[in-house]
């Protein structure tokens, strides 16, 4: 009984069951520039209609290659639209993703048929396409990379390169394992897989995994099929013998995989095949093996070494030896620097003849590091602010990929925060409007803003006196009014201020003024409201619009203060004249008035008098003494 448990466990652990006992990955098909969700036969798969894109212009399509999904309709993007446009796909989880796009072409006799044009994921240029592209019916009608996504969204970018319009026809999304395709150091968040070439051996018909009834989590794969290597060195074999450790995690390869192969002959046991590559580039080359020849039955009967270039990259390879049986898959990774155009993998035999049954060959890209996302979200808000037309772009990241960075913006690697960042802006004379936001102090690595010749209007923000960096400022013609923030005068490293040609008042900030001590060079000219420094006019004699308006308003006042004090006067005036000429009309009767009552006091005191006299002697003389 132990011994049927421990069997049980044992074959749990080295033949995982099916996807069924694990979470369904995430997935997103895409059918761009359709308006509506469409299924496509055979398999009846879903694809959602066209979303997040940043412009372009919808259009029939058509597909290229019957590799393609049978889809009716492309998204193109016209350099009119800008030179770079994105798909920025918001709410992707995070984890490990095979990012899939295919290309077409637009229904139109007046359209170049075959565009080409950069490719990049994530900031990092993947591919560019090259002339004969649409002409080959195999996998070059779509880009695929497998890439880390840890932000919660995925950015696919297309760059013109002045040769046709970018079309796409579809994007596919797919999660993958987070430890698929590990092959060694840089492996990672460092780096980006882009899928070279993919080849079942002895394959009759090229398949995807769906099409194997592969593992979900294997990102439904693309392998073009191969039946021989050429000059009758080889010969396809095949089994129905069902295929050991082959779906296997973390790479879930499909079983059918393995029950092809191409064998080398008696008489040619060396197998080689040879493709095309960029030259100074890393490849991940991974092979497969299973022993599906009859013919071999154990140990030693197979053995050969496998060069890459001529090196050897594995020696002494025994399927049989090293998965411990026949019909058990075998998988070997080797990361090759490739110095020339070309890359040949050759198996010698050193017992019996070679054998192989499926390779895939990555390119290596190492990832870009991305811009300082403060700074971008500072760019989008001055993008909004300024209104800049369509031909500038500024779709994704500004400064990546470095062979496309955003036109007007000039950018350097920041070594402690590992981010690009903004350090001179130059959309000066681009017929540009609107106002500058607060915003624009988020890109504080800044040392050159030159904004001269637009239309510009608004105040000068006063945050900009954040950015210690900034050494030349250039703002001259355009329409900007109000003063010039006091906080200019904080930044100690400017050299150069071209304010003139604009609607500014006030007084220049003394601080900002002394730096003419430090050799600064200022313009201020053609700014009728400044004041204060050499060469304006002296702030003693002009005064700002609000003190103008209360100068006038005061004046206004007193004026009316005036007047009302006048016609207090004048009125008081009247009454007292008024008051003269009725006296002098009642003159004569006043005096006769005033000549009886003199009179008749005078007479009332001499018989007031006469009677005191006369009570005294009444009284005796003893009174009088």
């Amino acid at each position: 009984m132990l011994i049927r448990v421990f069997s049980l466990l044992l074959s749990l652990l080295l033949y995982p069951h099916p996807s069924h006992t694990k979470t369904v990955p995430y997935q997103l098909r895409m059918s761009c520039g359709a308006r509506d969700d469409v299924h496509t036969r055979p398999t009846n798969t879903f694809w959602s209609k066209d979303f997040a894109y940043t412009g372009g212009l919808p259009a029939n399509g058509t597909r290229t290659s019957f590799i393609s999904p049978p889809l009716q309709t492309v998204r193109y993007f016209p350099l009119s639209e800008g030179p770079e446009n994105c798909y920025n796909i918001n709410r992707v989880p995070s984890g490990h993703y095979a990012v899939r796009i295919f290309l077409g072409l637009v229904t139109d006799p007046n359209f170049d048929n075959e565009p080409l044009f950069d490719i990049s994921l994530e900031g990092t240029q993947i591919y560019s396409l090259k002339s004969g592209w649409s002409s080959r019916d195999n996998e070059q009608v779509f880009v695929e990379g497998n890439v880390f996504l840890t932000d919660g969204s995925a950015s696919l970018c297309f760059h013109s390169t002045g040769h046709g319009d970018p079309a796409i026809l579809a994007i596919e999304i797919l999660q993958i394992s987070r430890r698929a395709y590990n092959f060694g150091p840089g492996w990672g968040k460092g780096s980006i897989l882009r899928t070279h070439k993919r080849l079942s051996c002895g394959s009759k018909n090229p398949r995807f995994d769906v099409d194997y009834r592969g593992d979900h989590w294997g990102g439904d794969r693309f392998w073009d099929s191969i039946k021989t290597f050429g000059q009758g060195s080889d010969r396809a074999i095949s089994t129905s013998s069902t295929i050991k450790m082959a779906s296997s995690s973390p790479n879930f390869y499909p079983q059918a995989l393995y029950q092809t192969a191409l064998v080398g002959t008696v008489s040619q046991p060396i197998l080689a095949y040879t493709v095309d590559v960029d030259p100074n580039r890393k490849y991940s080359v991974w092979l497969h093996f299973a022993e599906i020849d009859s013919l071999i039955t154990g140990v030693g009967q197979r053995v050969f070494d496998v060069l890459i270039n001529g090196d050897a990259a594995f020696k002494d390879i025994d399927i049989v030896n090293i998965t411990r049986d026949i019909n058990s898959a075998l998988v070997l990774n080797k990361t090759i620097d490739v110095k020339g155009k070309s890359l040949t993998i050759a198996l010698h035999p050193s017992k019996g003849t070679a054998i192989i049954n499926a390779l895939e060959i990555f390119e290596i890209v190492p990832a870009e590091a991305k811009t300082l996302p403060s700074e971008v979200k500072a760019l989008q808000k001055l993008k909004s602010a300024l209104s800049l037309p369509p031909r500038f772009g500024w779709n994704g990241d500004p400064c990546v990929p470095q062979q496309h960075p955003w036109s007007g913006a000039n950018c350097r690697y920041d070594r402690a925060s590992h981010k690009w960042v903004i350090d001179g802006l130059g959309l000066d004379n681009q017929g540009l409007g609107g106002f500058l936001p607060n915003d624009l102090s988020q890109l504080s690595h800044l040392q050159s803003i030159n904004l001269s010749g637009n239309s510009i209007k608004g105040p000068i923000p006063s945050s900009i006196g954040n950015i210690s960096t900034l050494q030349i400022l250039d703002f001259s013609f355009n329409f900007f009014n109000g003063s010039i923030p006091e906080s200019l005068g904080k930044l100690t490293a400017l050299q150069r201020v071209n304010l003139n040609g604009n609607l500014l008042s006030g007084k220049v900030p003394e601080t900002l003024g002394g730096r003419l001590l430090h050799r600064a060079s200022f313009n201020f000219t053609d700014n009728a409201g400044l004041c204060g420094i050499p060469g304006l006019r002296s702030c003693g004699y002009h005064l700002s619009t609000a003190a103008k308006v209360g100068i006038a308003i005061g004046s206004c006042l007193a004026f009316l203060l005036v007047i009302t004090c006048l016609m207090c006067w004048w009125k008081r005036r009247q009454n007292i004249l008024k008051a003269q000429k009725i006296a002098a009309r009642d003159a004569p009767y006043a005096k006769s008035r005033t000549i009886f009552n003199r009179d008749v006091q005078m007479g009332t005191r001499h018989h007031s008098h006469e009677n005191s006299i006369r009570t005294a002697n009444e009284n005796g003389p003893s009174l009088l003494s």
